[in-house]
């Protein structure tokens, strides 16, 4: 089945998109009613929010005040990071449970206003966020019945829509209509989700055509870091990097990212095939050894595994390699390389574009990855001297857990 959580700030259009979903077939589990279930009376969660805050948070009949807990944690961050602390992880909980019940070909949406981790993201094939003009949801909560400094003071105290896009596959606008977002949701459902979905349960990866070189994109970043961290959290938390010419600042490219999970043997790789066709992420046969470099190396210490995406919206490839043989290395310093050495970066960015403008009537991805290494056979040298010159070494796996590298998402 598929997994994909919906987020968004207060006001911005959660409910809409869950409902929209559940329409089309979903199954939605609402984590405002799950956070209710789990501080329930009588339930251990709502026992632990008394013990932390105190008997003020309950009304007379034994239940939880809502409006004198939300007066508490809303004013002190501290405080609402203890509630979290309480209820995340029993909402959690029940969302596992609802999702084990599910039917094996479902899409189960989970509906969570408060995604602000990335470990958390990572469980999930697909995380749709919403987001729409702040004075848009000052509006609308206040037609709910807040005031409007009720309103601004919830919304302060969420992360922004910048901080919550990096976290997000892909960003739905909820500044129109409702018909609009509406809309935008149908189209999700049929062009992404179900054959996502279906490219899972099968496991096979997702159709993909003729890929055009394109300028640098910033966004391509954050794409790495969540797509890293999601791998990693179906792998039991292996080291994954970012690789290729998309994890180059201001290198052209073509909008598929490489990524490479680092195992201990190829034994090992095989083992996590099924968690990685699981996660999305199925294995391509046929592709089992990079070239040799320098030409001549014993070719098995060349040898990895290929995985490639089933989403249909997001294309990566994912190499598997061992940890510390040569060409897990080769990737890591080829980047590390062009990105601290601005000549060669300049020089490769030239010869990319020279053989996509070549090859424009043919622009497939193994005539374009061709002509392209004789560059890197004469580059070789050049990597491992700037490497001997500088003390290069790959960076300490904690670096790169999680899908950390190059910053924190």
């Amino acid at each position: 089945m598929l997994t994909t959580a919906v987020t968004g700030g207060i006001g911005s259009g959660k409910s809409t998109v869950s409902a929209v979903l559940r329409d089309l077939g979903a199954v939605v589990a609402d984590s405002d009613r799950l956070a209710r279930e789990v501080v329930a009376p009588g339930t251990a969660g709502l026992a632990a929010i008394v013990g932390a805050f105190g008997p003020t948070v309950l009304t007379p009949d034994g239940a939880l005040d809502r409006p004198a807990l939300a007066a508490v944690v809303f004013a002190d961050p501290a405080a609402r990071r203890t509630l979290e602390a309480i209820t995340h992880p029993r909402v959690r909980a029940r969302f596992e449970q609802i999702r084990a019940a599910a039917p094996a070909d479902a899409i189960v949406v989970n509906d969570i206003p408060l995604l602000v981790d990335l470990a958390v993201a990572a469980t999930f094939h697909l995380v749709v966020g919403v987001r729409a003009d702040q004075e848009r949801r000052v509006g609308r909560l206040v037609g709910r019945g807040l005031t409007e400094a009720d309103a601004r003071a919830r919304i302060a105290a969420q992360l922004t829509d910048d901080q919550r896009a990096p976290l997000c596959d892909v960003v739905l606008d909820n500044d129109g209509a409702p018909d609009e977002l509406a809309e935008q949701v149908r189209g999700l459902w049929a062009k992404r989700l179900m054959p996502f979905e279906a490219n899972v349960r099968a496991g096979r990866r997702a159709v993909r055509g003729p890929v055009a070189l394109v300028g640098h994109r910033p966004s391509w970043a954050a794409d790495g870091r969540r797509l890293a961290a999601r791998i990693s959290a179906a792998c039991g938390g292996r080291r994954v990097d970012h690789i290729g010419s998309t994890a180059i600042p201001g290198m052209p490219a073509k909008d598929v990212l490489d990524l490479q999970l680092a195992v201990e043997s190829p034994a090992t790789a095989d083992e996590l095939a099924p968690a990685l066709a699981a996660a999305g992420f199925p294995r391509i046969d046929g592709n089992r050894q990079d070239l040799p470099r320098p030409a001549g190396d014993d070719p098995d210490r060349w040898i990895k595994r290929f995985h490639a995406n089933a989403d249909p919206g997001r294309a990566v490839n994912l190499h598997v390699r061992v940890a510390d043989r040569p060409n897990w290395r080769w990737a890591l310093l080829v980047r590390d390389w062009l990105i601290a050495d601005a000549a060669a970066s300049a020089e490769y960015r030239e010869l990319k574009l020279a053989v996509a403008a070549r090859d424009a009537d043919d622009p497939t991805t193994l005539r374009y990855a061709e002509a392209k290494e004789p560059w890197f056979g004469f580059a070789h040298d050049r990597a491992e001297a700037w490497a001997a010159a500088t003390g290069w070494r790959p960076a300490a796996a904690g670096a790169e857990a999680m899908g950390t590298v190059g910053g924190p998402a």
